[in-house]
């Protein structure tokens, strides 16, 4: 049951919308290209499990953890009350 203006499903497609943003974020972050046996950031060999997990890796685990860490989140607020516009 929707409320207000929404129609019937209107959560349901925002659930979906942002899932599917979701997805194409990670997918867009996937490494792509010709990978490498060393770490791009401190030099140290990339295991061999990781290369064959991750075809085109370029960053050891470690370093990779360093770089998600600094990644802001940044989305859209598909809620639809006043209250949280105004957040």
């Amino acid at each position: 049951m929707a409320n207000g203006w929404a129609p019937d499903g209107a959560v349901q497609d925002q659930i979906d919308d942002t899932v599917k943003d979701a997805v194409l974020r990670a997918r867009v972050m996937m490494p792509a290209g010709e990978g490498s046996d060393e770490c791009d950031d401190c030099g140290e060999e990339i295991p061999a499990a990781r290369r064959a997990a991750l075809p085109g890796t370029r960053t050891c685990v470690v370093c990779q953890s360093k770089r998600d860490a600094s990644i802001r989140q940044v989305g859209i607020n598909r809620r639809g009350s006043k209250d949280s516009q105004l957040r």
